[in-house]
């Protein structure tokens, strides 16, 4: 295999921007550059392990004597496995093209694996600190992180020790000069006793007016089936001119009844629209 004749910017890793969910960042395109220093024309060819990662502009071209093109490499919106991301690289094929040939397509198809000149490049990502991931997909300083943290962390310790005798002063003489109620957490609690048992007691009386409520309906029901029964025996027994006047007693006798019903079932009305 020959030596590569193109000269290639940069030489030897590729950088990409990632959050630190694994995310490309957007918008971010990555730049290599070709240039062909010798006499001759040469094809060229971008390939790389990952290809529904990124998408390369151009991936293949003609580069004539003394000539040089720029390759835009843009990753795609998806997300890099830690595992997968020692696996991100890419190649550059390229071949000097042959006197008299014009179809590019047909020459690499003719092309024979002792004429390629291959390139290869790794991908190195970037996190949005600056913190570059190696090709295990770890970060690559961690001592040093360490050593940065160190001196923060040690200024926040110093800094919260300083400030916490003063607090404590204040509070001090703010609890020596505020008077203190010594009922103020017994009366609490006997008010909060008081309502729930108010409440309690307002729901089992609606709950006892609703149950008479039902009991008078359903007595109510009755009186009339017997005031009904009555009436229809009265009519085969009595002249039609006194067949009213049991169901009028009847009627009279069940006013009170009446009244008192509809008076605990507004009463349970009101009562339960005032605990909701």
């Amino acid at each position: 295999m020959p030596n590569q004749v193109l000269i290639i910017e940069p030489q030897n890793e590729l950088k990409f921007k990632v959050d630190f969910a694994g995310l490309f960042e957007l918008g971010h395109t990555t730049y290599m550059q070709l240039t062909n220093p010798s006499e001759h024309t040469v094809l060229f060819k971008i390939k790389t392990t990952a290809p529904k990662k990124y998408c390369v502009r151009p991936n293949s071209g003609v580069l004539s004597a003394n000539s040089k093109v720029d390759i835009a490499i843009t990753p795609q919106p998806v997300h890099v496995d830690n595992t997968e991301k020692h696996k991100h690289k890419f190649m550059v094929q390229s071949v000097i093209a042959p006197e008299g040939k014009t179809n590019i397509d047909q020459v690499w198809k003719e092309i024979s694996p002792d004429q390629l000149m291959d390139y290869k490049l790794k991908c190195v990502f970037e996190t949005p600190r600056g913190a570059n991931l190696n090709d295990s997909g770890d970060t690559a300083p961690p001592a040093e992180i360490a050593k940065k943290r160190a001196p923060v962390e040690d200024a926040k310790l110093l800094t919260k020790d300083a400030e916490g005798p003063t607090q404590n002063e204040a509070k001090r003489k703010d609890d020596e000069h505020t008077p203190v109620s010594p009922n103020a957490k017994t009366t609490s609690f006997p008010k909060s006793e008081n309502l729930e048992s108010d409440l309690q007691k307002a729901t089992n009386e609606v709950i006892h007016l609703r149950e008479e409520e039902s009991k008078l309906r359903h007595e109510n029901l009755r009186l009339k089936e017997e005031l009904l029964r009555v009436h229809q025996g009265g009519e085969s027994r009595m002249p039609r001119g006194h067949s009213y006047g049991p169901e009028k007693t009847e009627q009279i006798a069940l006013m009170p009844w009446i009244a008192t019903a509809i008076g605990m079932a507004l009463l349970g009305i009101i009562i339960g629209k005032f605990l909701m």
